[in-house]
């Protein structure tokens, strides 16, 4: 009887031990896949956050856009003979031949728009704004050239206020409709692997240009010249 009672509670214990174990033994590989699982959330949050190739080029209008601000700015300094350093302007356009003309245009004629030429997707469209690009780097040209002699001669005056505001005219609808038609139709047009790779030639492509955090440094000139000019204040542009 002894015998067969302690037989029992082996028996009892035994089950016990595997009632306990048999959770543990799931919990364990539920543990790694989740820790696995983990990683790989992870890595999908970093691609998140990558930036795509809309995003990027529509946070570069907003350097173009705070630029206009800064003509805007130097065209009322004009208008009311505020006495200003017309290096602000030469540095503004600046700005706009290096970051704009010269690296966010490029971007998009050597992918974007042949990607939709290609599709046979919003031609018409396309056709235009190449030609804006050209006609834009004609104008910096010009801004860059009148600048310096800008406050001290009349007519090159005239023609500085005459360039400055037909860039504005041009590039406000310009970078309104690539970024409400064609930037969110650029997926359409490309394999899941070519927008991906664009966004990577995008991002090498500024690096070479601009270094590391090239749009970080070049956002934060704006900046600077935003303070110079008296703008960088956003509250003053609140209606009282």
């Amino acid at each position: 009887m002894v015998v067969m009672q302690s037989k029992r509670r082996l028996l009892v214990l035994g089950g016990a031990l595997a009632a306990v174990a048999a959770p543990a033994l799931i919990t364990l590989p539920a543990l790694a896949e989740r820790k696995g699982g983990g990683g790989k959330r992870k890595g999908a949050e970093k691609k998140d956050e990558d930036v795509s190739p809309p995003e990027d080029l529509m946070r570069e209008h907003g350097v173009l856009d705070r630029v206009l601000l800064l003509y805007e700015a130097g065209i009322r300094k004009f208008a009311s003979n505020d006495d200003f350093d017309p290096e602000m302007i030469t540095q503004s356009a600046g700005i706009i031949r290096d970051f704009i003309n010269n690296y966010h245009e490029k971007s998009e004629e050597e992918h974007v728009f042949p990607r939709f030429r290609k599709a046979g997707r919003m031609t018409d469209l396309v056709d235009v704004l190449l030609r804006q690009h050209e006609a834009g780097r004609k104008v910096t040209d010009n801004i860059l050239r009148l600048a310096p002699t800008g406050r001290g001669n009349t007519d090159d005056r005239k023609q500085l206020v005459g360039a400055m505001q037909s860039f504005i005219t041009m590039y406000r609808p310009h970078a309104a409709r690539e970024d409400t038609d064609l930037f969110p139709k650029l997926k359409d047009v490309v394999s899941s692997n070519e927008y991906d790779a664009m966004a990577e030639d995008f991002e090498k492509k500024e690096h070479q240009l601009f270094g590391e955090d090239g749009f970080e440094k070049m956002a934060a000139r704006v900046a600077q010249l935003e303070q110079q000019m008296g703008i960088h204040d956003l509250n003053q542009f609140t209606p009282r």
